[in-house]
């Protein structure tokens, strides 16, 4: 763990059953997930071990029942762990009494779930103001921060709308709005998207990436469309079976799969879109001529590598030359391996 971990988690089980804590102690080493299935437990969180660093965009993913979403309730102690550890900004969540875990999502964490959640009876302004006023806050501080966020969330002019006046795409707005209210370090989000149509859903990737690239927040998010993860992610988790596969960046994971269901997970990628050159890019050969920028993606620069005829290509970041993209491997991505 490093000064910027804000959440750490150490060897996690989260096991459901009748006595999971007695069952853990005694369960052998290694013991799959299908055998544990069959003793009569499930593991919803299988010996995972992961840091979040602070402003980073930690994605998590994998089919329904991979347990993404068990893993995420225990970052905020939603549920409590059976066994190892996780800890929020140096705090261990297992010891801390019920109002101090109170206090710490309050005051911390902010959830949007893909289940909107609003209140009917209450405006835009009256739900996203909601959780301040859960705080005790006055009225009028309470509503000139629920003014700021809907205006933020690109709402303004809907706030005296209830939310059967608004289309699914405005509801999640609300919804990110109230999460957002509470000036929250950690952003908890869990599939926010996936009831929304495809347009939508790109319009509301859109503005998220906005949003967190004015106020780089820690977020966990959790998707099982990889099209999402590419997107937004720093690094992608991607879990099965209760355990994480591989914890690594978009290109990572797509350039070197750490196991076969990774491989299999990733396969129909399109890896000239996913793979950029600061990946590719080795400081210990930089090549010469006119550098591309670390963030250009293999398939950006598709007409330069079939026209260039460096073997080397230098890779800049900031205007800097850190490395050198061989033109090959990068072709072999473009075009398949020959």
């Amino acid at each position: 763990m490093t000064a910027d971990t804000v959440i750490s988690c150490k060897n996690a089980w989260k096991i459901f059953g009748s006595n999971p804590e007695a069952y853990l102690k005694s369960m052998p080493a290694g013991r799959s997930f299908d055998e544990i299935r069959a003793d009569g437990y499930i593991a919803g969180v299988k010996d995972v071990t992961i840091d979040v660093t602070r402003g980073e965009m930690l994605v998590i993913m994998g089919l329904s029942g991979s347990g993404k979403s068990t893993l995420v309730r225990c970052f905020s102690r939603l549920h409590d762990i059976t066994g190892g550890s996780i800890s929020v900004e140096g705090q261990d969540l297992m010891s801390l009494s019920e109002k101090e875990l109170i206090e710490l999502r309050r005051s911390k964490m902010g959830m949007v779930f893909q289940s909107f959640g609003l209140l009917p009876h209450r405006t835009v302004l009256d739900n996203v103001a909601f959780p301040l006023e859960m705080r005790g806050q006055d009225k009028h501080t309470r509503r000139e921060r629920a003014l700021e966020v809907v205006k933020l969330v690109g709402l303004e002019g809907r706030e005296e709308y209830f939310p059967r006046e608004l289309s699914g795409g405005q509801q999640q707005r609300v919804g990110i709005a109230r999460s957002l209210a509470i000036e929250p370090d950690i952003w908890f989000l869990d599939e926010p998207f996936s009831a929304l149509d495809p347009l939508i859903r790109r319009e509301m990737q859109d503005e998220f990436l906005r949003l967190q690239g004015m106020l780089g927040k820690t977020i966990v998010f959790i998707t099982h469309d990889f099209d999402e993860a590419l997107r937004l992610a720093d690094r992608i988790a991607i879990m099965k079976d209760g355990a994480v596969e591989q914890c690594d960046t978009p290109d990572q994971i797509v350039l070197h799969p750490a196991t076969e269901y990774v491989r299999k997970f990733t396969e129909d990628i399109d890896k000239a879109r996913v793979v950029r050159a600061g990946a590719l890019a080795r400081a210990d050969n930089a090549g010469e001529g006119e550098p591309v920028d670390t963030a250009a993606s293999v398939h950006d620069l598709a007409r330069l590598l079939v026209q260039d005829s460096r073997a080397i290509i230098p890779v800049a970041s900031s205007g800097k030359v850190v490395g050198g993209m061989d033109r090959t491997a990068a072709l072999d991505i473009l075009l398949g391996a020959g």
